[in-house]
C-alpha cells in the first residue's frame, strides 16, 4: 500500500467501485487513484445479491423508498437516477431487463457480469485495486494506516459499507475511521433481515409456502409500520419481501425496549368485516363443503388447514355447521394473526444496515464531509437504507457518482 495517491477509496463494494470509475473519468485520467479493499476480493455483496443474479436497481426509485433525510436522498437520486444507471451499465456492456416486480437484473442473470464490468472499467481507467488491504486508521492529511504500512492521499472516499452480511467483509470498521475524522455515527441495526418466530408456532409445518399478506407492526400499542407484499414461511420463522422491509421497524423497536408486536392479515385488501361477509356468502353457497376447501379458494390448502386448526376448528367441518363464535374467531386468525416474533436473524443475514453517519454531516451536492475537507462518504456507511428490490444498489451507484465525480475533479 506504500506510496502517495491523489485519491484513495476505502472499500471495493458497489459504491466504492462506482466512485473509483466516476472519479477517474472526472480527472480525465490524470489522477493516481486506488481502491483499497480489506477482503480478498471486491464486490462480494454484488455476487451474493439477488440470489446470485444481482438486482442492479428498480424501474422506479423515489425518496419514499428510503429511510433517511428525504430532501438529501431526493437530491442525490436526482443527480443519478434509474435512467442514468441503465445507460451507464449499457455503456459497460451490461444490458438490464425488467421483471414483473419492477426489479432490473442483467440479461445474463449473473451477478458476475455486473462485477466483471465494474472491474474491467476500473482497469481501463487505470484505477488500481488492492485487495487484502485493511485500513485500520486515517489521520487528517490524509495518512492511511494498515498493519505494518501506511500511505498518503490528497483525498479519501470512505465506501466501507455497514455491518450487514459480515462474511462479505462488512464489519462496521468504516465507522471507526469516520469517527477518527470527526464524524458521529447513529445507533445501527440489521435491516432487511428474516424474522424468527417462537418454537411451536405454525411456521415449521408451513415451511416453503409463500403468499401476499399485509403486515402491521406495533410498538407500545401504536402502529409504526404497515405494508403489503409477499411473505414466506420458513423452518425458523418468516422471510420474503414484506417481512424483510418490515424487519427494521421491529428490530429498532425491540432494541429500544418498546415491546413490538406484529400481526398478519392473510387476506390483504379485506378487513374483518369484509372477510366475514365473504365467508358467510361462501358458506351459504356451499354449505356441505369442508371449511378447508372453501378457504383454499384464497389460501394454499395446507395453510388453510393449519389456520383452521390454530383457530380450534376441524378443517373438514361442513361450512354450514360453522358457528358464529367459531366464524368470528377464524376471522381474527385470518385478518389479524399475531406473529410471535422472538428476534431477527441478525447481521449475518441482514442485507443492509439501518443507521450510520448522519446525512446532515455530508454535503449532498458532493458527498464531501462537513467535518473534514477532502473526505467523502458514499454508500451504506451513511445513515440511509432502502427497501428491498434494488433500491440500496441505486443508492450505492448514485452516491458513488456524486462523490466520485466531486473527488476526482481538480486532481
Amino acid at each position: 500500500m506504500s506510496g502517495d495517491w491523489d485519491l484513495a477509496i476505502v472499500g471495493g463494494g458497489a459504491a466504492g467501485l462506482a466512485a473509483g470509475i466516476f472519479a477517474a473519468e472526472a480527472s480525465r485520467g490524470q489522477a493516481h487513484i486506488v481502491i483499497l479493499e480489506g477482503s480478498r476480493r471486491c464486490g462480494t455483496k454484488i455476487l451474493a445479491s439477488g440470489g446470485g443474479r444481482c438486482n442492479v436497481t428498480h424501474e422506479k426509485v423515489t425518496p419514499d423508498d428510503f429511510n433517511g433525510s428525504r430532501n438529501i436522498v431526493r437530491n442525490v437520486l436526482a443527480a443519478f437516477g434509474v435512467e442514468k444507471t441503465v445507460e451507464w451499465f449499457r455503456s459497460m456492456g451490461v444490458e438490464l431487463k425488467r421483471e414483473e416486480t419492477g426489479k432490473l437484473f442483467p440479461v445474463t442473470d449473473s451477478a458476475r457480469t455486473v462485477l466483471n464490468a465494474l472491474l474491467e472499467r476500473c482497469r481501463a481507467l487505470d484505477v488500481h485495486v488492492q485487495t487484502n488491504c485493511r485500513i485500520t486508521g486515517i489521520r487528517h492529511g490524509y495518512e492511511l494506516i494498515s498493519p505494518g504500512e501506511s500511505a498518503r492521499a490528497r483525498r479519501v472516499i470512505l465506501a466501507t459499507g455497514g455491518r450487514s452480511l459480515p462474511k462479505s467483509g462488512s464489519d462496521g470498521s468504516g465507522w471507526d475511521l469516520a469517527r477518527q475524522l470527526g464524524h458521529t455515527v447513529t445507533k445501527t441495526y440489521p435491516a432487511l433481515t428474516p424474522l424468527v418466530l417462537a418454537e411451536g408456532f405454525l411456521h415449521a409445518a408451513l415451511s416453503g409456502i409463500s403468499l401476499d399478506v399485509e403486515l402491521s407492526t406495533f410498538a407500545e400499542g401504536k402502529l409504526i409500520d404497515r405494508r403489503t407484499g409477499a411473505m414466506l414461511f420458513t423452518h425458523f420463522g418468516i422471510s420474503g419481501p414484506a417481512v424483510m422491509d418490515a424487519s427494521r421497524h421491529w428490530v429498532i423497536a425491540s432494541e429500544e425496549g418498546r415491546s413490538p408486536e406484529m400481526r398478519c392479515n392473510l387476506l390483504p385488501g379485506m378487513d374483518f368485516a369484509l372477510a366475514e361477509k365473504w365467508l358467510i356468502a361462501s358458506c351459504g353457497k356451499r354449505p356441505k363443503a369442508g371449511l378447508a376447501t372453501l378457504l383454499s379458494q384464497r389460501l394454499p390448502e395446507r395453510l388453510a388447514e393449519h389456520l383452521l386448526l390454530h383457530a380450534g376448528i376441524e378443517p373438514r367441518l361442513p361450512a354450514g355447521q360453522l358457528s358464529r363464535e367459531a366464524r368470528r374467531k377464524l376471522m381474527h386468525v385470518l385478518t389479524a394473526l399475531p406473529l410471535p416474533v422472538t428476534g431477527s436473524r441478525g447481521w449475518n443475514y441482514a442485507e443492509v444496515t439501518a443507521g450510520g453517519v448522519p446525512l446532515a454531516e455530508i454535503d449532498y451536492r458532493t458527498m464531501q464531509s462537513r467535518k473534514s475537507p477532502g473526505l467523502y462518504l458514499v454508500g451504506e456507511i451513511l445513515d440511509c437504507d432502502g427497501r428491498i428490490g434494488g433500491f440500496n444498489f441505486q443508492w450505492a451507484w448514485a452516491t458513488g457518482y456524486v462523490g466520485g465525480r466531486a473527488a476526482g475533479e481538480g486532481l
